[in-house]
């Protein structure tokens, strides 16, 4: 019987970039060089750590999730995916659990307009 419990995210001192795992068929790499800006934010149930890059958004939901913004903060965030609700319970108390990942890709006609100009 397999006890170890379920992992939603690694560090990697020597990452050059972060992999995102949508799905076992789906992951993204985005590079460190790309990196803007991370946002994390608190509710009532859950958390949301948004990393920004320069061509795509990662947001996160779950919790915990201070963990990974402080390993985005020194470069060291080397993967993340979510964990299926059915294994939420085997992560323990003290770590972070992933329960969403989304990755936004911006239309390229909205990078085009200026914002606050009317049609």
């Amino acid at each position: 019987m397999n006890t170890k419990s379920p992992e939603c995210w690694s560090a990697d001192p020597r990452a050059r970039g972060l992999r995102v795992q949508l799905s076992p068929s789906q992951s993204f790499v985005l590079p460190f060089e790309h990196f803007i800006y991370s946002e994390f934010s608190t509710g009532e149930e859950t958390e949301t750590l948004k990393i920004v890059f320069a061509t795509h958004e990662v947001v996160l939901r779950g919790k915990l999730l201070r963990r990974l913004e402080q390993a985005m903060q020194r470069t060291e965030l080397a993967f993340v995916t979510a964990i299926p609700e059915r294994y939420h319970a085997l992560v323990g108390e003290t770590q972070p659990l992933i329960r969403e990942v989304a990755v936004i890709t911006p239309r390229s006609e909205e990078r085009e307009q200026p914002r606050g100009e009317e049609e």
